[in-house]
């Protein structure tokens, strides 16, 4: 995946306080650290479980419930940030999972 810096924006719910944004390295970077936020909501929601597995269509319901999700990624031709909403995010993520379980 691509080594361009990403800004992902995240609104959580309606409110505007929910509103928060994560700074990566690059694309992959970003696919990685939506993950972990949903992981981290997992752990919340089922604390006394030790380990949590899940599917690439629990992700997207749960991306679906974001409020808002878009990202800004930095292309170095344009020496811009070009802005790419959450089914453009969804379909990258679903391309970095699956080269990480080994899936054409």
């Amino acid at each position: 995946m691509e080594k361009s810096h990403t800004i992902v924006l995240i609104q959580r719910t309606q409110a505007k306080n929910s509103r928060t944004f994560l700074d990566y390295e690059s694309l992959s970077g970003a696919v990685d650290g939506i993950c972990a936020l949903f992981e981290r909501d997992l752990k919340e929601k089922y604390p006394h479980q030790r380990e949590l597995t899940y599917d690439v269509q629990q992700l997207f319901t749960w991306l679906d419930r974001l409020h808002d999700l878009s990202a800004l990624v930095f292309d170095a031709r344009l020496t811009a940030y070009l802005p790419f909403n959450k089914a453009w995010v969804k379909e990258k993520m679903l391309k970095q999972l699956q080269r990480q379980a080994g899936v054409r």
